[in-house]
């Protein structure tokens, strides 16, 4: 499965605020030992504190090529995982776009909000309008 054990995350709202609930879950998937609300730049702090030693010595390089192997992992989870290793493995790449972030320096939080926070980057809508030509 991955370097980083089992999570799962989810997206939920709260006071018109995106926050992220992680689940932390035992080695086998079962029912969560313990649930709490988390930031994007909560979950970056929270890999930074277990993983920054281990991810700076890696580096930018090795840590994208965990980062893919990972993003090939919920692929093949799409395809015929059950939801339970979709869910892991969702949890598994946000975890390591989390680390690619904190090793470049990159507050995600603040990124999304440039990109995304007014709108739709193509045509500024909150309901995206753009032709499929654009996003298919």
């Amino acid at each position: 499965m991955n370097q980083r054990g089992t999570r799962s995350a989810e997206r939920g709202a709260e006071n018109g605020k995106r926050r992220i609930l992680v689940l932390i879950l035992s080695s086998e998937f079962r029912a969560p030992s313990s649930e709490f609300e988390m930031t994007l730049n909560q979950l970056q702090e929270l890999i930074r504190t277990m993983y920054g030693a281990k991810d700076s010595a890696r580096g930018t390089e090795g840590t994208f090529m965990w980062f893919m192997e990972e993003v090939g992992e919920l692929s093949a989870a799409l395809r015929g995982g059950s939801h339970e290793e979709r869910v892991l493995e969702f949890a598994d790449v946000l975890a390591w776009l989390a680390t690619l972030a904190n090793i470049a320096g990159v507050d995600l939080e603040q990124a999304i909000r440039a990109k995304y926070g007014a709108g739709c980057p193509g045509c500024g809508r909150k309901t995206c309008e753009c032709g499929t030509v654009e996003k298919p």
